[in-house]
């Protein structure tokens, strides 16, 4: 992947398609507006959006500007990954073949395994090497087209590695390419500590670990906002109960509020989601018609985003997804992230997301597309800056070698990502074609 540095002011031009998602975020039936245009142009401008229109027009207006043709692409906005497990270490393939063999996630979970198995190797990595690791995942989703990600810690499960968690995730930021958006999810798991006690665990989470971040934060990264904070409400994780005690003191402590919700098991997740204002719900596998209704209706603060994660059932071989017809039908703002983690799905490429939210929950491309930039922008809280092609926004592009969007559902298994382009500055993607032997 190479960089070719930011120019003051970039025409991109000529594409096949250019998707701005100019149109807003999307709830219900109106996703899938893509606002294409047929033979377009975008001018960014130090790092932003300037002006979009037909290329014929900002060509002659602009003539003096660097230029990068766009010929036969589909240009779009870069992908944003809402839901991620992205800093970790080790791996979990053992347990991959024990599924093979019959046992599920849960009863590994009970075994010792599952998330626990991580939280052992997280807690035990040196910052460097939890750092190397998590930032080749990172180079990895970006060369993919993600632009932006949130990302979760989680395999910590106690303050110190929490945070050491949230610091490699400040320091890639910082780094860059890729935009992160950090999560605590210092409730992802009960630690064999307190197997016998979730109780004392979330009262720990509620009254020492969060005004702890909240300290440390203001030391640490006073200049950015607060990061979300999450809860997995969900058989085997914390009940409805520990999850309203965990998620009502991140509110009055000021961090807002996303939650793992009925992956599993159907528990109220969503519906305290929506009475609290968190931001996200995610997964929404086991979800009640009546919390369905629910997320079709804003509150004082917006929707709440229903952000499905389909390369979980696909990774667990299971049948049951998200029921993206009915969030659509009752007017919720569907999003779709990843889930990138070393359990379930270690798979951050929202091209292969897309192609499955086609395949396993009816959703056209166009619906998929949007779910994955505009409405993820808006999962995030940041679709006033990211997620379409308007003037202002910052700019952040793809270029796709593909002449059409649907493409992006009917292939699979290849990366279509031919340039990405992040806060303007250009960064070329190898091809197949460009592949080339060593010397001997």
């Amino acid at each position: 992947m190479d960089k070719h540095g930011t120019n003051q002011e970039l025409l991109i031009h000529s594409a096949a398609q250019l998707l701005t998602l100019s149109g807003g975020v999307q709830p219900g039936r109106q996703l899938g507006q893509l606002g294409l245009l047929k033979d377009g142009a975008v001018l960014i401008r130090e790092g932003l959006i300037a002006e979009v229109g037909q290329s014929a027009d900002l060509l002659e207006r602009h003539s003096f500007s660097a230029r990068l043709d766009a010929s036969g692409c589909v240009v779009m906005p870069g992908f944003i990954d809402a839901h991620t497990h992205l800093v970790w270490a080790g791996d979990r393939a053992a347990e991959f073949e024990m599924r093979r063999e019959g046992k599920t996630y849960l009863e590994i979970l009970a075994a010792g395994g599952g998330i626990l198995s991580t939280v052992r190797a997280t807690r035990q990595a040196e910052f460097a090497d939890l750092l190397d690791q998590t930032r080749q995942r990172a180079v990895s989703i970006f060369a993919h087209g993600t632009t932006t990600a949130e990302a979760k810690t989680g395999y910590g499960l106690e303050l110190s590695a929490e945070l050491k968690q949230m610091q490699v995730l400040l320091r890639l930021d910082e780094e860059g390419p890729l935009e992160i958006v950090p999560t605590f999810l210092g409730a992802h798991a009960v630690p064999t500590e307190f197997e016998n006690n979730p109780g004392a665990y979330a009262q720990m989470v509620s009254s020492e670990m969060l005004p702890a971040l909240r300290a440390w934060w203001e030391q640490q990264a006073a200049t950015r906002p607060l990061p979300f904070v999450d809860v997995f409400c969900d058989r085997g994780a914390f009940n409805l109960e520990q999850s309203r005690q965990i998620l009502s003191s991140a509110r009055e402590l000021g961090f807002p509020l996303k939650i793992h919700a009925d992956e599993f098991d159907n528990l109220g997740g969503a519906r305290l989601a929506w009475e609290l204002g968190a931001v996200s719900v995610d997964h929404l596998v086991k979800t009640s018609p009546g919390e369905i209704a629910l997320l079709g209706q804003p509150t004082a603060s917006g929707y709440v985003a229903a952000v499905s994660l389909p390369c979980t059932p696909f990774g667990l071989a299971e049948g049951q997804y998200t029921p993206a017809q009915q969030i659509l039908e009752a007017g919720g703002l569907l999003a779709l992230a990843s889930d990138l983690n070393p359990g379930t799905a270690w798979c951050g490429n929202l091209q292969f997301t897309i192609t499955l939210a086609c395949r396993t929950m009816g959703m056209t491309v166009a619906q998929a597309v949007a779910a994955a930039t505009i409405n993820a922008a808006a999962a995030l809280g940041v679709e006033n800056r990211l997620g379409s092609l308007q003037p202002g926004k910052q700019a952040d592009l793809l270029i796709l070698n593909i002449p059409d969007y649907r493409h992006l559902g009917y292939r699979f298994g290849e990366n279509l990502v031919k340039t990405v382009i992040k806060r303007g500055a250009v960064y070329s993607i190898p091809q197949a074609g460009e592949i080339r032997h060593a010397n001997p």
